[in-house]
């Protein structure tokens, strides 16, 4: 146990560099801190409304917690909420959403979840399954996790003409190797190169999608017109690290997904393309 966090693996892995994220850039996608409800609705989407609304009272394991977006949304739904990721970005987590009753933190593999199988009523994991080393096999380990009855809710990367266009390839070559703190400075220099840009032609559409075919940043004027140019910027400026430093990133097609889903044995399997790749759920059959 350390800083009050039970710890199961050691910090350095493949997912450090995500730690160092979180720990710098710990609140500027929670809600609350952006007066939005982007988490919320992802997370509404993702689950469905069936099992979004039932999370009263009902225990939830959140695998790659990261910083706490997510958490936020559980805790605010009265879930009784095990919260993990495999990098020390618990920390950043811990700091937003302190242990307590209803919440728990660990730091721990997800593919060697520290509980006995199906102890869960809800696993929930958003922005993390294309980021491990197999896909099936973590998707595997989430459902081992489901009580029978239970949902599992996934979301994954899915291919895009968008990534295979842009020059995000050849940077994340380079920076997934380097020191992790050191690859924050690039991803900073970077985004301060580009993000201008990105602002300046924000209101004309295909000016902003010729750049983003150049542009390595990612830039959100035109999916979340909400939020701030100070929001927009520290958001690009987050998601441009975790696209440019992430050591695994794998892509599904909905079909995939839905067809792993079935062969674990899930029922009420719904995969569909979104905004962020595939959404999915599924339950596990009552005994």
């Amino acid at each position: 146990i350390q800083k009050g966090i039970p710890r199961f693996v050691h910090n350095t892995n493949y997912a450090t560099a995500f730690g160092e994220q979180w720990k710098k850039y710990f609140d500027i996608q929670l809600d609350s801190y952006i007066k939005s409800d982007i988490s919320e609705q992802r997370v509404r989407r993702c689950c469905g409304e069936e099992v979004f609304y039932s999370l009263k009272d009902k225990l939830v394991l959140e695998a790659g917690c990261g910083a706490g977006r997510f958490t936020e949304i559980l805790l605010k739904s009265d879930a009784i909420v095990a919260s993990f990721d495999l990098s020390d970005a618990v920390e950043a987590n811990q700091k937003n959403f302190p242990i307590s009753d209803n919440h728990i933190i660990f730091q721990a593999d997800i593919i060697d979840i520290p509980f006995e199988d199906g102890q869960f009523d809800v696993v929930i994991c958003l922005g993390v399954i294309q980021h491990t080393p197999n896909p099936e096999q973590t998707i595997a380990s989430l459902y081992r996790q489901v009580k029978p009855g239970g949902w599992l809710v996934i979301d994954h990367y899915t291919h895009s003409l968008s990534y295979y266009t842009k020059t995000t390839g050849l940077l994340r070559s380079f920076l997934k190797k380097v020191d992790p703190k050191v690859g924050i400075k690039y991803t900073e220099g970077i985004t301060n190169i580009f993000f201008p840009l990105h602002k300046a032609v924000r209101k004309i559409y295909p000016l902003q999608a010729i750049l983003s075919r150049i542009s390595p940043v990612h830039s959100y004027y035109f999916e979340y017109p909400q939020l701030s140019h100070e929001d927009q910027y520290n958001w690009s400026l987050l998601d441009t690290h975790d696209s440019l430093t992430d050591w695994y990133k794998h892509f599904r097609t909905k079909k995939q997904i839905r067809e792993n889903l079935r062969k674990l044995g899930g029922t009420q399997i719904y995969s569909e393309y979104s905004s962020h790749g595939v959404d999915a759920r599924c339950q596990r059959p009552s005994l």
